[in-house]
């Protein structure tokens, strides 16, 4: 049975990419469709970081750019081994952090020259024990002494790569709620040390992902760890105050930054794994590996200290010797994978926004949200960034192909919600399989069925109906398939109604984050146009529009300009840039500039379907819309109140003028338009309804 599913799967992809292949030649053309095939199938390697390390020549004095006000204070404690010392100071002086820094040394009366080649580099503070107390003792002393916001300790045998403290402390930023910041640990051969660490029952601990490929993708998501190594970890210094310090009962070291995470998750904070800031760490070069005696002895001792102070803590942890994986870390969590079919790019399409703010609500609702693309294919900083929101992404090479991967993966999720009829139809039969107790949802993101019927009627295409029938019998029987189906608007919900009574429906519409209202209608001027060109009716709305308003508009507003704005330009689309007053400005990473300096959005869309997430970027930073009917349909949206409404060139272009000059209106349509979105697509009305579907 397992072979005839993966054998059903193959084929049914097969099937798939032939048929979209065929609609896309037919309404993009040939290149534009080739493009899109070569996202699909790319499967590109994500590069390795080469690791840096300074170069090994005798000591000079030399200069650390530190700070006279330093908001972080790195504190490296110090017993001999001048060597790694040297390195690890260097290192910090070639790549200094963005943020500003003080180094603190303390020497724990070395047995070496350390303490006398330490006062000869500049811009360093060195702190001298009389006797040697141990990492504990040292540490705590330097923090005694430390001016910043935030204390890193970090161990002498580190050589910490370009940009780790700025990642390290970002996520305190970031993430609020942070208490502890630990970095990913890498052995000087290039393979991983740490990725956090996982605490069991009895006390004992497992260093996450040692020995493996840092470059796997379950290292590379910032999450909650058990606790963090000490070797390189960030803590705000009043927390670090408010705990005591490292508890001396570890003295002189050992199971002490075990302990400190136990203590800041008590207090109320996170403990974090930060995956961007990458330390290579000689472990065991002073104090040696072996238990049994000199200072690693003290291990074996300190564990039964530690488990006696966190028994109550420790019961909820995993029993000794069970295998850390993705699942068992994420055990107390409702774990959801979401499959579209390629990584979001929120800058670049509406759909991509959607679907963030979807997994922004999730995790903020304390849900573990897997993410996979379709193709399985890593897209560079797209991917980072849904791993640095907590997103445990999966791609090639880590990634095997779907059925292998659901066979291991799949047991361990609440719910999977796939995206885009194609992608659903793939993968329904695959995840049945394997995952079983998991709840089905099938995202429509818009009824593709939907808009290629109204592409094909608009251009009298007789073959174009016959594919949309084709693709509205797909989308109906994945509805038909799934535990529930989800649609952007009530319009579409309706219709779903009649065509599947039967069928379970909601509506999970677009959904932004508040946005600030911009400057007033004074300081602003000309049109602006959104949309990825990728998509057909932006290509066909942005030619009607030039080719029929803009004329009209610029018979009696010559001045006006319209600016366009949208990736993947066709050359049709770049040739408009010779016509008066357009501006094709291609892709914008940063639409705030736009947003704030344009007058009056335009959405001449003359077929689609779902919901406008153009309008509603536009509504809510203020701007006010004037679009067809087909661009507000379902959207909430009243003519003349929230919105002006036209759906022929002269009635359009009359309607841009009037919000042009009529500053009364203006103003009504920023606020109520605003209002619109804060009440039918904000994140926190899109929450109860993501709340039922994903984590109920």
């Amino acid at each position: 049975m397992p072979i005839l599913i993966e054998a059903r799967f193959w084929w049914q992809r097969a099937q798939g990419l032939w048929r979209r292949g065929v609609t896309s030649l037919r309404t993009r053309g040939l290149a534009a469709s080739a493009q899109r095939l070569a996202l699909h199938l790319h499967h590109p390697t994500p590069s390795v970081r080469a690791l840096y390390a300074p170069q090994s020549t005798p000591f000079a004095p030399f200069h650390m750019a530190s700070a006279a006000q330093p908001q972080v204070s790195l504190i490296i404690p110090v017993y001999g081994a001048w060597a790694h010392t040297l390195a690890c100071l260097r290192a910090l002086a070639e790549h200094p952090p963005l943020i500003p820094f003080e180094v603190i040394v303390v020497d724990d009366a070395s047995p070496d020259d350390s303490l006398q080649l330490l006062r000869q580099i500049e811009g360093i503070r060195v702190h001298a024990r009389s006797e040697n107390g141990g990492f504990i003792a040292a540490c705590n002393d330097g923090a005694g002494l430390a001016q910043g916001e935030h204390l890193v300790f970090l161990n002498n045998d580190t050589v910490p790569q370009p940009g780790w403290l700025d990642a390290l402390l970002a996520t305190f930023a970031q993430h609020p709620e942070a208490g502890l910041v630990g970095a990913q640990l890498v052995y000087p051969n290039g393979r991983l040390q740490e990725a956090g660490a996982v605490v069991f029952a009895d006390g004992s601990a497992w260093n996450y992902g040692r020995l493996d490929d840092p470059a796997r993708c379950q290292y590379n998501y910032l999450r909650d760890a058990d606790y963090l190594s000490g070797a390189a970890i960030a803590i705000p210094h009043a927390l670090f105050e408010q705990l005591g310090g490292f508890d001396t009962r570890y003295a002189p070291a050992y199971y002490e930054d075990t302990d400190l995470a136990f203590a800041v998750r008590a207090a109320g904070k996170r403990v974090l794994y930060q995956p961007a800031a990458v330390v290579v760490h000689d472990e065991g070069s002073s104090a040696g590996t072996d238990l049994s005696c000199g200072p690693k002895a003290a291990q074996v001792r300190n564990r039964a200290v530690f488990a006696g102070k966190w028994q109550a803590a420790l019961a909820t942890q995993p029993a000794a010797g069970s295998i850390p994986t993705p699942g068992l870390l994420h055990r107390q969590q409702r774990q959801v994978l979401i499959i579209d079919a390629l990584t979001p790019q929120p800058d670049r399409d509406s759909g991509s926004l959607r679907l963030r703010n979807i997994i922004q609500v999730l995790i903020e609702e304390g849900a573990h949200v897997l993410f996979v693309p379709a193709n399985r294919s890593a897209n560079g900083d797209y991917t980072r960034a849904l791993q640095a929101m907590g997103v445990e992404v999966w791609y090639a090479p880590s990634m095997p192909r779907w059925p292998a991967w659901l066979r291991e993966h799949g047991p361990r999720l609440h719910a999977v919600m796939t995206c885009r009829h194609y992608v659903a139809s793939e993968l329904f039969p695959l995840l049945r399989k394997f995952a079983p107790q998991a709840r089905l949802i099938f995202d429509t993101v818009d009824l593709h069925y939907l808009r290629e019927q109204r592409a094909a009627q608009l251009r009298g295409d007789a073959a174009g109906l016959r594919a949309a029938e084709l693709t509205r019998k797909a989308e109906l029987g994945l509805i038909a398939r799934a535990d529930v189906s989800v649609v952007v608007s009530h319009i579409e919900r309706a219709l779903l109604v009649q065509e599947l009574p039967n069928a379970q429906v909601q509506v999970l519409s677009n959904v932004h984050a508040p946005a600030p209202a911009g400057p007033g209608r004074a300081e602003r001027a000309d049109l602006l146009f959104v949309g990825g060109f990728r998509h057909p009716p932006n290509v066909d709305a942005v030619h009607w529009f030039v080719a029929d308003v803009l004329p009209l508009i610029h018979a009696r507003r010559p001045d006006i300009a319209l600016h366009c704005i949208g990736a993947d330009v066709p050359d049709s689309i770049a040739a408009l840039s010779g016509t008066a007053g357009v501006r094709i400005h291609g892709h914008v990473p940063d639409l705030q500039r736009w947003l704030d300096a344009c007058l009056v959005s335009v959405a001449p869309l003359r077929f689609g379907a779902g919901v406008k997430g153009k309008i509603n970027q536009a509504m809510a930073h203020g701007l006010p819309v004037v679009a067809t009917h087909c661009a507000v349909e379902g959207m909430h949206l009243q003519d003349g109140s929230d919105v002006l409404v036209a759906s022929d060139a002269n009635a359009f272009a009359q309607a841009v003028i009037r919000l042009h000059d009529d500053t009364a209106l203006w103003e009504q349509l920023a606020a109520n338009g605003r209002a619109n979105v804060a009440q039918h697509f904000s994140l926190e009305s899109a929450r109860p309804t993501l709340r039922h579907l994903f984590l109920d």
